[in-house]
């Protein structure tokens, strides 16, 4: 049981953790897959994507969506909120919300 609570913080989809803790204790593909109704072929890649390093540190910031960028430099470009909404087909309140968002997370690095 010890051995299950990395996984379990190593960011692992449900399937990804049950899968794993299966081959691990010996099981088969073609037993797993038979167990999720799947093909054998689907549980070898999941297991091997599921071995591939993640980066998981939450800590690092997170980069700008395209939007969030977009808006930043029309705004600092000196565009409205009711300008920018209506090139996304959003309300002013919207975009001043992407705003704020884009800027935490700026000041976050």
């Amino acid at each position: 049981m010890g051995s299950l609570q990395p996984m379990a913080d190593n960011g692992f989809t449900p399937i990804e953790r049950r899968m794993l803790r299966l081959s691990d204790e010996g099981v088969g593909h073609e037993e797993i897959a038979r167990r999720f109704r799947k093909t054998p072929g689907f549980v070898r890649r999941v297991l091997a994507l599921a071995r591939v390093p993640r980066d998981t540190d939450e800590r690092r910031p997170q980069p700008l969506r395209p939007v969030e960028r977009r808006v930043l430099k029309w705004r600092d470009n000196g565009a409205s909120a009711s300008d920018i909404a209506s090139r996304f087909r959003r309300q002013p309140r919207s975009i001043e919300q992407i705003e704020r968002l884009a800027r935490y997370k700026q000041t976050a690095d």
